[in-house]
């Protein structure tokens, strides 16, 4: 095995705690056709960037032995049903040698001395945290056989570390770990060296291991916000305005909310009225009761044409193209809506803000910048004020954000007792985070069986990205007046993100965004599923006019072999180019991202019969019956995890292709709920789906949670376009048939249902 040195820590203390710095790599690539030149994510893509960023406070990452023999590690990220706390256990397992029930990985409160390391965003986790875990966990492997050589009387070269956490010697004594945990505690902080090995293969790392939270996940027993026990900390809910961001300027019966069954408290806030109660349905009564008078909101009169007008006026011009006797070119333009970031555990959090204290519970991926703004929110230093990280059901981006948990902040505040803050359904579709709407124009040339140009305008409404780095001075920049801090931020991450995967000759992708009036953030893999799709289908368009087979002509000008690889991989397993029945086709679609390449295969069915299926209180419509997708990314730290990540991304796809999607009309989203919000249900789920983990030789991990969402969406819009004969250009393709009643708008919340048992299958 080879090795790589690294210098780390042992931090004093009565056990032992050992830390570690941080290291990143690089990858080649390979090309074929008319080369396109290098984009900046070949360079420095936005994993590079956020780990880089990371880096100066990576030695405060630390694991602990205790004395019961187990490793403990406070993991700075956010567990939202990713997987990181079983794929972080198994990295720590396999470089102590202890089985992974014998790691326990928690979340850590906001730390602001972290700085720019407490972020979760960006598929980085694994990638940023990776080698830092290891070295840590390889310092502590060091002093315990330090402390083992000195109480066995044998130099450290002739002990042999036991699976288990056992150190023996060779004439057969052992002692544990938990024995070791003190002796091998430092009494001040020193600097070690330990050198890495570069394994030829793995005892733990890369082989399917179950979540380590699955049984508490499936009997109910897993911990999510709104199932803390804090003491006196109550239900409580606001009601918001009818209208986007709208304020209450009067409440006309306070008095009378506050006498309904179970209410405790009532307060008018800035962002509209909030009730504490007994129970949650109370809240929702309350709520309900509630009369005021409100402000028209920031984006009254405002719909889905108005907000497409404005986006296709702003949308750069494409650059000119060379007049030649024989260039031909492929033009589209693709209108992408507004799509709710909503997760199922909805946007909640604990607060207990007292005169000279506050302390926080919430599903949080950016703590620190939380922390700093909540504490400048209710008047307190930033030491007075604890944010503790609690484990979430999904983000999709949503979570970089914290509204829920400054609301419940300035509410606690204002009442002067602790609130358990839950929004409603309602809410999150209507005043929460949304995809913002976007609209791309493609403009491709190909001469002589050449592509020889690729160029790509996209427009979008603003990208919320205010939380910076995940702390208050990026979050500031972000924030300078105008947007202009903020474009600065969206001009980064789209340019880091976004690379053109075929040797497509002079390739231009442009991102310009305005309209800062929406409440707007990075759902998952922010740019990258609607650029692609987009390109996927142009992509399409070229191999038709070119009399080419579309998989054959991605492999003929794909620039990278893990590309074609994982290509490859799709074609044959799912049977590419096999006879299909009328109204139905293949589709097929790669992406590269986040030092990882995806391609996925996807076969749908567009005929009458199953799009007019019907199903009681769903939207039905086209049917993606196959999906074979295949991902690289390096090192898989976790098959099974990663799997499972795919199979969500796949959903997340097919949803953007088909179904999800927010109505604006008059200033507000329709929608209000999950009942009329029409994420990918059972019956719209694939019946076979198909998830191929790619061989890798790499030593490095890659970018995985968001891996699967790009080139799903971008298969099922070409499959969709194969089977019905034409291009779609707006996304989803229900999207301008509205199926359902929208709920009231006052009272802003529906009542609570009666009717569960009548819905259950």
């Amino acid at each position: 095995m080879r090795r790589r040195t690294f210098l780390g820590f042992v931090l004093s203390g009565s056990t032992l705690v050992a830390a570690a710095p941080l290291g990143v790599g690089a990858a080649p690539a390979s090309a074929d056709g008319i080369p396109t030149l290098p984009q900046p994510p070949e360079i420095l893509d936005l994993n590079d960037f956020l780990t880089l960023a990371g880096a100066a406070t990576s030695n405060l990452i630390s694991i602990t032995i205790n004395a019961d023999g187990t490793a403990s590690f406070a993991l700075p990220r956010a567990e939202v049903g990713q997987g990181i706390t079983t794929s972080t256990a198994m990295i720590i397992a396999e470089e102590l040698d202890l089985p992974v029930d014998k790691v326990e990985v928690t979340l850590a409160p906001a730390r602001p001395e972290l700085l720019l390391n407490q972020l979760t965003g960006g598929s980085n986790t694994t990638i940023s945290t990776y080698t830092p875990i290891r070295v840590a966990a390889a310092v502590a492997r060091r002093a315990l056989l330090e402390a083992a050589s000195v109480q066995l009387g044998d130099a450290v070269d002739q002990l042999v570390v036991k699976l288990g956490g056992v150190i023996e010697a060779p004439d057969g004594r052992r002692v544990t770990y938990g024995e070791l945990a003190g002796p091998a505690a430092a009494a001040q902080s020193r600097g070690v060296e330990v050198e890495l090995p570069e394994r030829t293969s793995h005892p733990v790392i890369g082989r399917p291991q179950n979540r380590i939270d699955a049984l508490e996940a499936v009997t109910g027993r897993k911990q999510f916000t709104t199932d803390l026990q804090v003491p006196d900390a109550l239900p409580t809910m606001v009601c918001r305005a009818p209208k986007l961001n709208g304020r209450a300027l009067r409440v006309h019966n306070l008095a009378e909310v506050r006498r309904m069954p179970g209410v405790t408290h009532v307060a008018h806030m800035d962002f509209g009225v909030a009730v504490r109660a007994r129970t949650f349905g109370q809240c929702i009564d309350a709520v309900r009761a509630v009369r005021a008078d409100w402000d028209p909101g920031t984006v009254t009169g405002e719909s889905d044409e108005t907000v497409l007008a404005r986006l296709q006026r702003d949308q750069l011009p494409l650059p000119s193209l060379p007049s030649l006797p024989l260039l031909r070119t492929v033009n589209a333009d693709f209108t992408f809506y507004f799509r709710s970031n909503s997760a199922m555990d909805t946007n909640s959090a604990i607060a207990d803000v007292r005169a000279d204290s506050a302390e926080i519970w919430s599903g949080l991926k950016s703590p620190v910048i939380a922390q700093e703004q909540i504490a400048a929110a209710i008047g307190l230093p930033v030491s007075k004020v604890r944010v503790n990280v609690t484990q979430s059901g999904g983000s999709f981006g949503r979570r970089l954000f914290f509204d829920g948990a400054r609301e419940a902040a300035l509410i606690s505040k204002e009442m002067g007792v602790p609130v358990k803050l839950m929004w409603h359904r309602a809410d999150d579709a209507r005043a929460g985070r949304t995809h913002p709407m976007c609209t791309s124009k493609i403009r491709a040339a190909h001469v002589g069986g050449q592509v020889v140009a690729f160029q790509q305008s996209h427009a979008s409404v603003e990208t919320d990205f205010r939380h910076g780095l995940g702390e208050a001075l990026t979050g500031f920049a972000a924030d300078l007046p105008a947007g202009l801090g903020n474009l600065g931020f969206a001009e980064t991450v789209f340019t880091l993100t976004q690379e053109m995967p075929y040797n497509f000759g002079a390739v231009v992708q442009t991102l310009t965004e305005s309209d800062g009036r929406f409440n707007t953030g990075s759902m998952r893999n922010i740019y990258s599923p609607d650029v692609r799709a987009a390109s996927e289908l142009v992509v399409d368009r070229l191999a038709a006019d070119m009399r080419r087979d579309p998989y054959q002509f991605r492999r003929a000008f794909s620039r990278n072999a893990r590309v074609t690889a994982v290509l490859d991989r799709v074609a044959q397993a799912g049977r590419w180019g096999r006879a299909m029945e009328p109204g139905t086709a293949q589709g097929i679609a790669i992406h590269k991202e986040y030092k990882g390449a995806s391609a996925c295969l996807v076969e749908t069915d567009c005929r009458p019969q199953t799009v007019g299926r019907q199903v009681r209180e769903a939207v039905t419509g086209p049917r993606v019956t196959k999906v074979v997708f295949a991902i690289d990314v390096g090192l898989a730290i976790n098959p099974r995890g990663l799997e499972a990540q795919m199979q969500g991304g796949i959903n997340d796809g097919i949803a953007l292709a088909l179904t999800s999607s927010l109505h604006l009309r008059d200033g507000h989203f329709l929608e209000a709920s999950w009942d009329n919000y029409f994420y990918t249900r059972q019956w719209n789920t694939p019946p076979e789906v198909e998830v191929h983990v790619m061989p890798s030789d790499s030593p490095q991990p890659g970018g995985a949670g968001e891996a699967g969402v790009a080139a799903t969406f971008a298969a099922v819009a070409c499959a969709y376009a194969r089977a019905t004969g034409t291009m779609p250009t707006h996304f989803p393709v229900n999207h301008h048939d509205l199926a359902f009643e929208p709920k009231s708008f006052e009272p802003p919340v529906p009542a609570s249902p009666t009717n569960g048992l009548r819905l259950t299958y």
